[in-house]
Parts: structure tokens; C-alpha cells; sequence
């Protein structure tokens, strides 16, 4: 696999605001980094990855995909077997992780119970001997600005689940680092306090501005929150851009099928040029190939007549009765088996004879083989996923019109899963 580096794009450009008390700023960079374990394992291959001063770069990827191992090695906590990892100026291969001026929040909240708030926001403080007055001052402060100042003689069993990750947060915030660390630190928050608490860490981040590092396996906080997103896989980089870019413009087909949800749809397809313009095929339908589409790929042009995969994602379908005026060539009748509406959207399930494929995220997910397909055992072929406007009207087992948006299509080399 060719190797996948960060610097060939620029992070976005932000304005960055005040902080309350601005720590050391440091850019980190893994280079060609890896990691082998004792019994062989290679968990990371050669990871190339440059972080700047105040960014939040998010590492995203299935279980197993050595994201965390990445985090672990630049904390310190794993020795890396080979390359090197610098945090500013320095090469930080043999610190200890007390050394690398850097803070963790981990997915456990790892907070002593007998201690108050207090007592834990300041036990990394006194460990280092920091001046009372001082640490006084950056507990109140860092609790302040988590809002957790009232709750500061409370024990942690007196917390919700929601408090006592500010208080880990906050006992991150008192070291005044150069990097914070975070490992999938809302997994044990439940659906509605995450939403809440990946804006308030991203809103917190912008404010500080200390270069972090946020791990996660959920493709929504990584899009969210953001500045730029490293996609992993099998412990190789597989992309690095901004979220948009890797929603529009996904490198390979796994990039595709891990970013966006409900996932993109994946289909084995042909290529073929009718009157000068592209067709491709959905199972027993042909759509045309929007035409500036075509000139953005023009690598195409040496697959037509071949087999491709392609690509769709739901919310490029529509109903044909809302989205009115859409040519005859890009529209597909299907049998609604399913409908799940969602209040702002409606989930259309519907099958194709297209022999599906499926998506190597999903396989890499629960280990199994990326070139299972679907559909080729059933008779009802194979089951796609339209998100439409919740104005329809469309009912379960009704016959009906979705439009496709042809300037959106995905094509992926079947044998490589490249982006065409």
C-alpha cells in the first residue's frame, strides 16, 4: 500500500482564541513510526502524521486499527519499535511519559474516590511540588472553566457521569500542557450527554488552544470535531484531510464506507459510453453520468466496459415526486420493503439485482474478509439504503421513483478499492 502522508494538505486555517492561560504550544510528528509486539504483531506500519500547534486532529478508525496504540506510543506508554516521534523540537523516542509534557483523558474517568474534586483536579500539582498559591489558582480556574467550580468538596460518586468527565478533563487542563491525549473519553456517556460533551471539548480546545489528539471509533465525533481526521486501518494511515474532504473525496473505497452514516451504498457495477456520455450500471438500471463528473474522473475512460464498483450514498437517492425535473436516465423504480422515519428524514430500504459488496470498514469492524459480498444467496438481491425528504409519501411495499444525484457517484477499482 502506498503510504499515506499528512503533509501534502495543509490543516484548515482557524482563528484561535484567547485562552485562559496559554500553555507551551508544540506540533508533533510521527515519522514512519511502527509498532511490533512481541509475538509478531504489527500493530502500526510506518505512520507518517504531522499535528501543528493547536490543532485537534482525531484518529478514526475500527477496533484494532491502531489508533490508540498510536496515542499510547506518543504518551509513552508503548515503546515504538521503530522511526521517530517528536513533540516541538524534541525527539521524545526515550522519554518517560512524565517527560513529554502531555496530559491524558482516558475512556475511564480514573478518578481516586476518596479524594474531593478538588483533592483531584490537584494531585498531579502537588506531585510536582507546584507552589500552593499556584495550584490553587489553576484548580479554581480550570474548574471554572468547566463548570464544575460548585461541585469542588464533592466526592465522585456524588457526580453524574457527564461531571466527573469534566473533572478528568480538568485535572488534564491543570498541567498546562503541551498536548492533550484523549482516548475515546465519551464512551461511557450515554447518546444525548455526548452530543453535549464532544461540543463542549471541542468548544474548549478552540479556547486553550493546546495541540490535541482525540481517538475515537465513532465516525460522527470525528467528523464534528474535527480540525483535520486521520482515517486508519489494519494499523496503516489511510487518509488524512479535513472532514469534508473525506466525505467528498475519499481516497479508497474504505475511507467511503467508514465516513457517513447510514454507510455508503457499494455495489458491483459496468461502465459503458452511449452517445458519447457514460452509463453505469444499478443492478437491472442504467444511470448517466453527470458529465462534469466525468471530466473531475477522468480515469474512467479505461474502465468502460469493465467491472467497478460504485458507490452511492443514501442521502444522494431522493423521491422522484419531490425532486421533480430529474431526467428519465437518472432514475431508478424500486419496491419500498422498509421505511424508518426519523422525524427530519425517511429511511428507504430497497433491493437491486447489483451483486453488493461489502464495504471494508464493515468487514474490518468484525474481522472479516473484505471481499464477502452480499446478495448473491438470496433471491431478493441486494438490500440499498435511500435517505429521502420526510415529505414523502412513500409506504412499505410501494412501487416507486427514486431520483439519483449522478454528480455525487463514487467508482472504486474492484481489485485495488482505490478511488477511480
Amino acid at each position: 500500500m502506498e503510504r499515506t502522508r499528512s503533509r501534502s494538505r495543509s490543516p484548515p486555517s482557524r482563528v484561535k482564541l484567547a485562552p485562559t492561560e496559554e500553555g507551551a504550544l508544540a506540533e508533533i510528528e510521527f515519522d514512519s513510526v511502527s509498532k511490533i509486539y512481541d509475538d509478531g504483531t504489527q500493530a502500526v506500519h510506518d505512520l507518517d502524521l504531522d499535528i501543528t500547534d493547536g490543532e485537534l486532529m482525531v484518529l478514526v478508525g475500527p477496533s484494532g486499527c491502531g489508533k490508540t496504540t498510536a496515542l499510547r506510543m506518543l504518551a509513552g506508554l508503548e515503546e515504538i519499535s521503530g522511526g521517530e516521534i517528536r513533540i516541538g523540537e524534541r525527539v521524545v523516542n526515550d522519554l518517560t511519559p512524565k517527560d513529554r509534557d502531555i496530559a491524558m483523558v482516558f475512556q475511564s474517568y480514573a478518578l481516586y474516590p476518596h479524594m474531593s474534586v478538588y483533592d483531584n483536579l490537584a494531585f498531579g500539582l502537588k506531585l510536582r511540588k507546584t507552589p500552593k498559591r499556584e495550584m490553587d489558582e489553576r484548580v479554581r480556574r480550570a474548574a471554572k472553566i468547566l463548570q464544575i467550580d460548585e461541585f469542588l468538596k464533592r466526592k465522585p460518586r456524588a457526580l453524574s457521569g457527564g461531571q466527573r468527565q469534566r473533572v478528568a478533563m480538568g485535572r488534564a487542563i491543570v498541567r498546562e500542557p503541551a498536548a492533550f491525549l484523549m482516548d475515546e473519553p465519551l464512551s461511557n456517556l450515554d447518546a444525548k450527554l455526548r452530543v453535549q460533551m464532544r461540543a463542549e471539548i471541542h468548544q474548549l480546545q478552540r479556547r486553550l488552544g493546546v495541540t490535541t489528539i482525540y481517538v475515537t471509533h465513532d465516525q460522527v465525533e470525528a467528523m464534528t470535531m474535527g480540525d483535520r481526521v486521520a482515517v486508519m486501518n489494519a494499523g496503516h494511515l489511510q487518509q488524512v484531510d479535513t472532514p469534508q474532504v473525506l466525505y467528498d473525496n475519499p481516497i479508497n473505497e474504505f475511507v467511503a464506507g467508514f465516513i457517513g452514516s447510514p454507510s455508503i451504498n457499494l455495489v458491483e457495477s459496468e461502465l459503458a459510453r452511449s452517445n458519447g456520455r457514460l452509463e453505469v450500471s444499478l443492478g437491472e438500471h442504467l444511470l448517466t453520468v453527470d458529465d462534469q463528473l466525468a471530466r473531475n474522473r477522468s480515469g474512467l475512460a479505461d474502465y468502460i466496459g469493465k467491472r467497478i464498483i460504485l458507490g452511492i450514498r443514501p442521502e444522494d437517492f431522493e423521491d422522484a415526486s419531490i425532486e421533480t425535473g430529474t431526467p428519465a436516465d437518472r432514475r431508478i423504480t424500486v419496491s419500498a420493503e422498509l421505511t424508518e422515519p426519523l422525524g427530519s428524514e425517511v429511511l428507504v430500504h430497497f433491493s437491486t439485482e447489483a451483486t453488493g459488496v461489502v464495504p471494508s470498514a464493515a468487514a474490518a469492524d468484525v474481522g472479516e474478509d473484505a471481499d464477502i459480498r452480499l446478495g448473491e444467496d438470496q433471491d431478493v438481491g441486494t438490500r440499498l439504503v435511500a435517505r429521502v425528504s420526510p415529505k414523502t409519501r412513500i409506504a412499505l411495499g410501494q412501487h416507486v421513483e427514486l431520483a439519483v444525484d449522478t454528480t455525487r457517484l463514487y467508482f472504486f477499482d474492484p481489485e485495488t478499492r482505490q478511488a477511480i
